[in-house]
């Protein structure tokens, strides 16, 4: 855990001396955040000149309050989403696109958000904000994220342009105008696929009706990077890995020698760095007799914070199964159960500080949601995309020896907040 600690009080060595070295959301240079882009046709209006950012604040890191909020709503969406077979999710990705929802929402709506990220929309604008400009990207390196508002063209919608400015502001949101027809479907793909360096090749299926939205808020989110010690070819070997019900799979295992070791009340780890520390790879293994969604049920932000911040610099032996997955899920179903129901429903919904329409009350229709992640001898890819659909109809839609060689839990921290910005299970190699 020294490790962590150092780049932590590296960080605050630097944020004193004023030597930040990416700058803010939305800011004109070495934002992290990347706007326009040369995959938008001429179908589509960018409005990025006339809603720039104007915050002019200094980042600063985030608090260790604010952490530990957006861990503990990682931990209950990945609990209330997760699935029985290999799941895969980017808390960071969901938050940041609820968040700039949450900008225009009010009354029940706004509360029941609120509740359910954990924060406050200042709260949450202030904490995305200080958290994208602490990203550092390097050759070997890098994290990635980008935001993006779409509206329709139809004269039956208006925007509310103080909305589109406070996300301009602190998630530096990318803002479109579009007719909401098929070659807006490919735009809005070819803008998820870029900024997700391929990853994410789609966010809206043709089976999403475009004519029924007047906004969409996306989030995307690129991951990219290599091991601090990349494997050689005589430490991968083939091996056996156990499902929970005995079956078994082949698989190519990658072994090793870490420096530190997890360990919690019903599972032990370890945690394996990424060129440049800032970012890591960290596996949590179930005790035997304890299932992964037992595991899973034990942990909620606290918890969890508590087992990474406790990290021991103790040597552990080390086995990681190469793997690649994707994962999809509609998360409306899943965000109305965490305790935000009003957002889906048509009737009772308040997102009039988004925007209004002739048509009928705006409310969340479908938030869809789409990950993937290949783990190999050199590092790390990973990408995420998260779609918030909302619509005017009055259509409601509600309903020390760690062997990852059996089921487990994953993640992809920032090692300066210990915040996982990807949390997974990986139950079959084989799926």
């Amino acid at each position: 855990m020294k490790r962590i600690n150092s780049i932590i009080k590296k960080a605050l060595c630097l944020l004193a001396a004023g030597a930040i070295l990416v700058s803010a959301v939305g800011c004109k240079t070495a934002s992290p955040i990347q706007q326009g882009g040369s995959v938008i046709t001429a179908n589509t209006m960018d409005l990025m000149a006339n809603f720039t950012s104007k915050n002019t604040a200094k980042p600063v890191v985030p608090t260790n309050e604010s952490a530990v909020k957006a861990a503990d709503f990682a931990i209950r969406l990945f609990k209330a989403g997760a699935g029985e077979g290999n799941t895969l999710i980017s808390p960071l990705s969901v938050l940041a696109a609820l968040s700039m929802t949450a900008n225009g929402a009010k009354g029940d709506t706004l509360a029941e958000m609120e509740k359910v990220l954990g924060m406050s929309t200042d709260e949450l604008n202030e904490f995305y904000y200080n958290y994208a400009a602490q990203l550092l990207n390097s050759e070997k390196a890098k994290l990635e994220l980008a935001n993006s508002i779409w509206f329709t063209s139809d004269k039956r919608f208006t925007v509310n342009d103080a909305f589109l400015q406070k996300n301009a502001d602190y998630y530096g949101a990318d803002a479109y105008k579009a007719p909401f027809d098929e070659k807006t479907r490919a735009d809005i793909n070819n803008w998820v696929k870029e900024k997700t360096d391929g990853m994410i090749p789609e966010i809206l299926s043709k089976d999403v009706n475009m004519g029924d939205a007047v906004m969409f808020l996306i989030n995307a989110l690129a991951f990219d990077a290599e091991w601090d010690r990349i494997y050689k070819e005589s430490e991968v070997g083939k091996a056996v890995f156990t499902l929970e019900n005995g079956d078994t799979r082949s698989a190519e295992f990658m072994y090793g020698k870490e420096n530190t070791y997890l360990k919690a009340d019903n599972a032990e780890g370890f945690i394996k760095y990424y060129s440049g520390g800032r970012y890591a790879f960290c596996a949590l293994l179930p005790n035997e007799g304890v299932s992964v969604s037992e595991l899973v049920a034990s942990l909620d932000g606290e918890k969890l914070m508590g087992i990474l911040n406790g990290a021991k610099d103790e040597p552990v032996m080390t086995a990681i199964p190469k793997f690649e997955t994707d994962f999809s899920c509609e998360l409306s179903d899943v965000l109305g159960n965490m305790g935000m129901p009003s957002a889906f429903n048509s009737s009772v919904s308040d997102l009039s500080a988004l925007g209004s329409s002739t048509a009928g009350n705006l409310y969340i229709s479908r938030v869809f949601h789409k990950t993937f992640i290949s783990v190999d001898e050199r590092g790390t890819r990973a990408g995420a995309a998260t779609a918030v659909m909302v619509c005017d109809e009055s259509e409601p839609f509600f309903e020390n020896r760690v062997y990852l060689d059996r089921p487990f839990v994953y993640m992809l921290i920032d090692c300066e907040t210990n915040l996982p910005f990807f949390i997974g299970t990986m139950m079959d190699v084989g799926a």
